[in-house]
């Protein structure tokens, strides 16, 4: 899904009530593929944000694992800056989307999948949100598993307290987990991750997201 977006269509605000199937992952990604197009419009532009800029000091031309590409942004400014990177995402209308381009993406969830590795570095922004709070635990110590030594993660969540389904201007519904700065940062800790640095930062819609750079202790 890549960057925090101030698409409201995407980022869901208002919380409702569980839909009927409410299978987080599915229906999240259901919701995806039907805003993928003006997702990438929205979203298109910028370059290096900050975290992106000290991941590519971290791992000077280092082969790096994004999950939730999304339309491909990052990855475009993290190659432009000397980066290999594997692009993947969940999401098919994404996938079709870099690849009408000319991109190679990989169809990827990074919750039941296989990440492969070893990488100098893993980039999760804006994706980790819609991971369930049960599983996220997991997912990070796979992560950092698939990082070789000295190898970097970069991600950036949404910060608050529990989960809840959200829906957008879209009127699509997404589940959203939101976790607490030191929440995270004992959960790296737990996977064998030193937190080098931190940033809260407020998008659009009010949210305050926490972004945050590891290392492999």
């Amino acid at each position: 899904m890549g960057s925090a977006s101030s698409y409201s269509g995407v980022v869901p605000r208002q919380p409702i009530e569980p839909p009927a199937e409410a299978d987080p992952t599915a229906r999240t990604v259901a919701s995806y593929e039907l805003v993928a197009a003006d997702y990438a419009r929205e979203t298109a532009g910028g370059g290096l944000s900050d975290g992106l800029a000290r991941l590519v000091e971290a791992v000077p031309g280092g082969h790096v694992l994004e999950i939730g590409s999304g339309p491909g942004w990052d990855a475009d400014a993290l190659e432009e800056a000397g980066l290999r990177v594997r692009r993947t995402d969940v999401t098919q209308a994404f996938i079709d989307l870099q690849q009408e381009r000319g991109q190679q993406v990989e169809r990827l969830d990074v919750v039941s999948d296989d990440l492969g590795g070893p990488y100098d570095a893993v980039v999760a922004l804006a994706v980790l949100q819609h991971v369930p709070r049960s599983a996220l635990a997991r997912v990070l110590g796979r992560m950092a598993a698939s990082l070789a030594p000295g190898g970097a993660l970069l991600l950036a969540v949404r910060t608050g307290e529990g989960e809840r389904w959200e829906v957008g201007d879209s009127g699509n519904p997404y589940y959203v987990a939101l976790w607490e700065e030191g929440e995270l940062i004992d959960l790296l800790v737990a996977a064998g991750l030193r937190v080098e640095w931190q940033e809260v930062s407020s998008d659009s819609e009010d949210s305050d997201w926490v972004s945050l750079l590891a290392r492999i202790t």
